[in-house]
């Protein structure tokens, strides 16, 4: 038996056609001294070398509590019911998440978690879409000429795909998945998406920064739905015939090519003191929602104590960046400090401002929104 699945190379790749040796033996740990060993002494004997470039083994699937499956203790899950109740993607996703190299555990509790995590990119890809309404090519931004917010993300998307195409090579994809999810989650939603709602909503349609957003949506959909793909097969399907149609499958697609210039390790250190010091204004915030009767951080006002030499971004940079209406640089005093802003609230923006009012034409806008009123352009996000 043992030779006769050892000699398998010899009729399964070139009786058919395929190349010999094989890129890679796929299976279980318990084969390095039975499949794996005898293919080895069979094709070595008659071959002189090995059958495989590349072997790669993984544990055994056991229950939430670690146990061996066994009907006995009635704690077998069946691959049918797991695609019949929460479909074949999260059984796929399971796999990924998980280091495949030590033994792998499943139940419904880990399978509620991988349905919560499936449930955060599916939300991530239908924000991205939804954005993208109407993007044409002529819309599209040059890398040079984004905001710095735009280039992070870039950044981000440089760093993911190195570590994808390690992971091709090599065959290890521990941690990959879970690095792709918690950009999608923590990067994007909770951050880049938050700050750029109100770019994309309420900027003119023909201004800099929301065509470079729509740039770089269009940059993120088309990676994180081919990285998804082999994954997430029919989320991923569903995404790209959304936007593209059904003429092209999305698994017909490689991966795109990620230009070098995207990495940018100066720009990332940046970003990390500049997210670090948001945290702390929005910690602030929370408590003054709960304490001070403030309710939106749009109607707030920070005061931040910094010297020019530590404030990284301007007083307008720093508003757009914590959601707030308005930022003020103290030389001392508190490092954040948080009162209502003063002025009305803009009927579009939601921005509480000065401005507001002033002109007669439009008096419950404020000066971005009537620009953006009276250009006669129309978003389509």
């Amino acid at each position: 038996m043992w030779f006769e699945s050892g000699s398998t190379h010899a009729f399964t790749l070139e009786e058919r056609h395929l190349p010999w040796p094989a890129d890679l033996y796929l299976e279980g740990s318990d084969q390095h001294r039975g499949w794996f060993h005898s293919s080895l002494l069979e094709s070595v004997g008659t071959r002189g070398r090995a059958p495989f470039k590349a072997v790669l083994t993984h544990g055994f699937v056991l229950d939430e509590q670690g146990r061996k499956m066994s009907k006995s203790l009635g704690n077998v899950i069946a691959p049918q019911q797991v695609w019949d109740k929460f479909g074949s993607d999260i059984l796929r996703l399971w796999v990924m998440m998980s280091d495949t190299a030590e033994d792998l555990r499943i139940g419904p509790e880990i399978l509620k978690q991988q349905a919560e995590l499936y449930r955060r990119l599916r939300n991530t890809l239908r924000w991205v879409l939804g954005s993208l309404d109407g993007f044409t090519e002529a819309e599209r931004l040059p890398d040079a000429e984004m905001p710095e917010l735009e280039r992070w993300v870039l950044h981000g998307l440089a760093e993911l795909d190195a570590r994808l195409r390690t992971s091709v090579r090599t065959y290890d994809w521990t941690g990959v998945y879970p690095a792709l999810h918690a950009f999608c989650a923590i990067d994007l939603s909770a951050f880049y998406f938050d700050i750029r709602k109100d770019t994309l909503y309420c900027d003119r349609p023909d201004s800099l920064r929301r065509r470079a957003a729509r740039t770089v949506l269009d940059h993120l959909h088309r990676c994180l739905v081919t990285w998804l793909a082999p994954v997430l097969v029919f989320t991923a399907e569903e995404a790209w015939v959304a936007r593209f149609g059904e003429a092209v499958s999305v698994h017909l697609q490689e991966f795109p090519e990620i230009p070098s210039r995207w990495q940018d390790e100066a720009l990332a250190l940046r970003w990390a003191n500049i997210r670090e010091r948001r945290r702390a204004i929005t910690g602030a915030a929370e408590i003054a929602r709960r304490n001070g009767g403030i309710g939106s951080s749009l109607e707030m006002k920070v005061s931040l104590g910094m010297p020019p030499e530590r404030r990284l971004l301007d007083a307008a940079e720093w508003a757009e960046i914590a959601i707030v209406s308005e930022v003020a640089f103290t030389d001392g005093g508190p490092e954040v400090a948080i009162e209502r802003a003063s002025g009305r609230k803009c009927a579009r923006c939601w921005r509480v401002l000065p401005e507001v009012g002033e002109d007669s034409k439009h008096r419950r806008l404020c000066r971005r929104c009537i620009d953006a009123v009276e250009s006669g352009l129309v978003c389509r996000a």
